[in-house]
């Protein structure tokens, strides 16, 4: 499977460019599956449901399913978040999976990066991060893409990964 990344420091526009990325990539008739990192706690599921109480109560994994959907819930426990590469093994075939996050893993990124955050560029002292996106000219000897400028960016990452502009 082609993976591609999109990193950078919180408020720097990388969940609205996953957004657009994955309209304007499944438009061009790829298909596309996400995988997001949070750095914190959060809940797909809401207390009192029956799912919710089967977590409560114990269960390692719940699996919840309807006529539109599915979604596999996996409860940690006191085990150590699994890397990348499991929660990958986890998805179907896609033509590419965009990752969101996960700075510190080898696979080709894109930084999106707003001046305004104040945070300092990581492409700077990453080599894994290929290109940026950015709001603002940078002093790079890498590609750099108009943080909004979607289809460009799209066409820099299908190439990147090897699949041409359209199927």
């Amino acid at each position: 499977m082609n993976i591609f990344g999109i990193t950078g420091w919180k408020n720097a526009g990388k969940t609205g460019l996953m957004e657009r990325l994955v309209s304007d990539i499944t438009a061009r008739g790829f298909t596309v599956s996400t995988l997001k990192h949070a750095h914190h706690s959060f809940d797909v599921d809401h207390p009192g449901k029956d799912s919710h109480r089967h977590r409560i109560a114990g269960a390692s994994q719940v699996l919840l399913a309807s006529q539109t959907r599915w979604a596999l819930m996996t409860e940690l426990r006191d085990k150590a978040e699994p890397p990348l590469s499991a929660l990958l093994a986890h998805l179907d075939p896609v033509d590419l999976i965009l990752v969101e996050g996960y700075k510190r893993d080898t696979h080709p990124k894109i930084e999106a990066f707003r001046a305004a955050t104040g945070n300092p560029l990581i492409a700077t002292d990453d080599p894994t991060i290929v290109a940026v996106a950015t709001d603002t000219p940078l002093a790079l000897a890498r590609p750099q893409f108009d943080l909004n400028d979607t289809a460009a960016i799209a066409d820099f990452i299908l190439g990147q990964v090897g699949l041409p502009a359209r199927p």
